[in-house]
């Protein structure tokens, strides 16, 4: 069942729901706005963190359940070059561009069409916009089977250009927004990639083992965030790129508080994962403040800046070419 909500002709709410699971998306940055889920006790939680006014996700940032891009994470410097030409991004974040600029895909109306179990949003983001070169026509189709949501992306381009698109939810399996320091977390990765104090990816990949990173078998998050790792100090928890060795259910989020898991499967190499280290406190859903650590995203994408740590981007796109990328979130619980 679909339903569709008009918000002052301006924002769309739509509902995708079965008899498993209830979701709510926006068509402003196609944004999961909402994932009701039943726990151990069947009851129902929303496990996202967001916020009650629609205009919030207009008004301010955090990307809370965004679609990101052009790209996601940061650019160096705002800048690349690309067949001899060298193009300039805006600067949103201390000296580099992050989440495709001032006002990238989390910030636009996407149009769409929906069936019972899918919505297929779309955008057109033109040439030159936000300093990145090419139209690029982009498709974000979610379809609700069962208790899986799976997001597949889809992107061609009139021009050579740079696509790395992301989702950028604040999963909180508790459904409320509060520490996830006991949120039991499994990541199939036996590396990571190292930030430097803007947070921008140094180059340097890094193994997991012996270190608060190595997430191969389940562990709290809070044995990481209050450990003393100088990349945990230095990116205030975690916010770092994982990089997968497996292909399927890269990773697992679980609460013991209401029995909800959650697992990730996506075809891309890598997830930031992030413990939400800069929410500020702002009133999300019910007034209920949002702080630091209260939710964990997990950012399907390929390497943040590849644009200049890897020979053959797969970030760069060439006209005649599809970018195409899928991600899917199965919900269990125990009981």
């Amino acid at each position: 069942m679909t339903k569709v909500i008009a918000h002052n002709n301006l924002i769309d709410e739509i509902i995708l729901r079965n008899e498993e699971m209830e979701v709510h998306l926006l068509n402003l940055g196609a944004t999961i706005k909402n994932i009701y889920v039943s726990d151990a006790q069947k009851h129902i939680r929303d496990v996202v963190l967001g916020y009650g006014d629609v205009f919030d996700y207009m008004r301010y940032d955090g990307y809370l359940g965004a679609s990101v891009g052009r790209c996601a994470n940061r650019i160096a410097k705002g800048r690349f070059t690309l067949d001899g030409k060298t193009y300039h991004l805006p600067i949103n974040n201390g000296p580099h561009s992050l989440h495709g600029g001032l006002k990238g895909f989390s910030y636009r109306l996407f149009d769409y069409i929906y069936t019972n179990h899918q919505v297929t949003f779309h955008y057109l983001s033109p040439d030159g916009q936000e300093g990145y070169p090419g139209t690029l026509d982009v498709y974000v189709t979610y379809t609700l089977d069962k208790t899986t949501l799976t997001m597949d992306y889809q992107a061609v381009t009139s021009q050579t250009t740079l696509v790395n698109l992301t989702n950028h939810t604040y999963f909180n399996l508790d459904g409320i927004a509060c520490p996830i320091d006991d949120h039991l977390l499994t990541v199939k990765a036996s590396h990571y990639a190292l930030v430097d104090g803007d947070g921008l990816v140094t180059g340097e990949i890094r193994d997991i083992h012996h270190t608060p990173f190595d997430f191969t078998k389940e562990k709290a998050i809070g044995e990481a965030l209050h450990s003393d790792d100088p990349q945990i100090i230095l990116a205030r928890g975690l916010d770092h790129p994982f990089l997968f060795d497996d292909n399927h259910d890269q990773v697992i989020l679980r609460s013991k508080a209401s029995g909800i898991t959650m697992k990730v499967s996506t075809s891309l190499p890598l997830a930031q994962i992030y413990s939400a280290n800069y929410l500020d406190g702002r009133l999300g859903k019910h007034k209920y403040p949002m702080n630091a650590q209260s939710a964990l995203c997990i950012e399907t994408s390929y390497l943040p800046d590849s644009i200049h740590l890897e020979k053959d981007s797969p970030t760069i796109l060439k006209p005649g070419e599809s970018y195409q990328a899928s991600t899917s979130y199965t919900f269990t619980h125990e009981g």
